[in-house]
């Protein structure tokens, strides 16, 4: 693994930094999971787009600069390290976008990928279903053949973005004579469309951040002679494969960047200098023990991306391992974010305190994108070879 940038790269981080300071909103934007702020933060992404800011490793054609893995997460830690708004594309840009370029076809990508990265489509994941979150195998909504394409059938929950967004994209059972992870096909949908039904579920903050989204024979096209046209992300009845591709991402490198932790840390010792000095001898110990686990930890995340993007930039690909990065990240927000908070004491507990809303968006690490529970099973079987457990 080398660590050490070339000028080239170092060039490219003045050029982020230096854009960031001149655009990033000197106030922040309202947040994501209301009608307000969803359109403040999609006009934040279709500035970024205008300067190719938006998609930076993407190739050109699609809006990107075609930068690769190395600039992409030295892009990510300028966007941190700058206080840049949250990206409400982050579904489409860091889950699908991935999972289309290593599966869709030339007529899909020239279709999607632009619109994508000028927020047009802000896109929805449409994964878990009532009794089959991380078990995503035993979904039970459905596709049917029509003329001209499929009619897709039956309710997704915990859809992130979904109030809000345009698209949607997930996994539906077209042979249901095959079993589990068989006779499944990977779908994008119009959530515009007719026999879709959204439903806003609140959050812990009481803002609509998820729904659930009821589907009534919602057509989607499938058409051979016209194939940018179809819905259809790889092979049909071979969607579990298509699907891994994108839980990997989400498990591994893109959805949780270094830039993010490091940012985080950063505040966290500004925070333990501000408030360590109110501390007694033992408390101001233990508490700092607490900093210091955290700024080790966001610094291993960080050498351990750096290998990864080394893995992958020597043609490997991401496989069960991101499992111990998802198991590793959800855990250290938590911490870290407790940590503040005890910092803090009662003072964190104010409505407008940024450290209570990231606790509160963090508890949620360890269920979303298959709980950890699932993941360590993951770690115990397929990387470690440890027999199956009882389930």
């Amino acid at each position: 693994m080398d660590l050490e940038l070339e000028q080239s790269d170092l060039d490219f981080r003045a050029e982020v930094r230096e854009w960031l300071e001149a655009n990033v909103p000197a106030e922040p934007l309202p947040s994501m999971d209301t009608a307000e702020g969803f359109a403040a933060h999609r006009a934040w992404e279709a500035r970024m787009a205008e300067d190719r800011m938006s998609v930076v490793s993407w190739p050109e054609e699609y809006g990107g600069r075609d930068c690769g893995l190395t600039r992409w997460v030295i892009f990510e830690e300028e966007y941190y390290r700058a206080g840049a708004p949250g990206r409400v594309s982050q579904n489409g840009i860091f889950l699908l976008a991935p999972t289309l370029f290593e599966h869709a076809n030339p007529e899909q990508l020239a279709r999607i990928m632009p619109r994508m990265a000028r927020a047009d489509d802000v896109w929805a994941q449409a994964w878990s279903e009532p009794e089959s979150g991380s078990d995503l195998a035993s979904l039970r909504s459905t596709a049917k053949r029509t003329d001209g394409g499929w009619l897709l059938s039956g309710q997704k929950t915990w859809s992130s973005r979904a109030s809000f967004a345009d698209m949607g994209f997930g996994l539906f059972r077209t042979d249901p004579e095959q079993s589990r992870h068989r006779g499944l096909t990977y779908f994008m949908f119009d959530l515009r469309a007719d026999g879709v039904t959204v439903r806003p579920i609140d959050q812990l903050d009481g803002e609509p951040g998820f729904a659930e989204l009821f589907l009534e024979d919602v057509f989607v096209p499938d058409d051979p002679s016209a194939q940018g046209n179809s819905g259809v992300i790889g092979d049909v009845d071979n969607g579990w494969k298509v699907a891994m591709s994108t839980a990997n991402n989400e498990r591994g490198l893109s959805l949780r960047s270094p830039g993010r932790f490091l940012a985080t840390t950063d505040r966290l010792v500004r925070l333990w200098r501000e408030r360590s000095g109110d501390l007694d001898a033992r408390e101001r110990g233990a508490a700092g023990d607490r900093v210091v686990d955290a700024w080790i930890g966001s610094r291993a995340y960080e050498l351990s991306t750096w290998g990864t993007v080394t893995t992958l930039n020597s043609g490997g690909q991401l496989g069960s391992e991101s499992s111990i990065n998802k198991v590793f990240w959800s855990e250290w927000d938590i911490a870290t974010h407790q940590t503040a908070l005890d910092l803090l004491g009662p003072e964190g507990e104010r409505a407008d305190e940024k450290w209570q809303d990231g606790y509160l968006f963090a508890l949620a690490g360890p269920i979303y994108a298959g709980t950890n529970e699932i993941q360590k099973n993951v770690i115990a079987e397929r990387l470690l070879g440890l027999p199956r457990g009882n389930r």
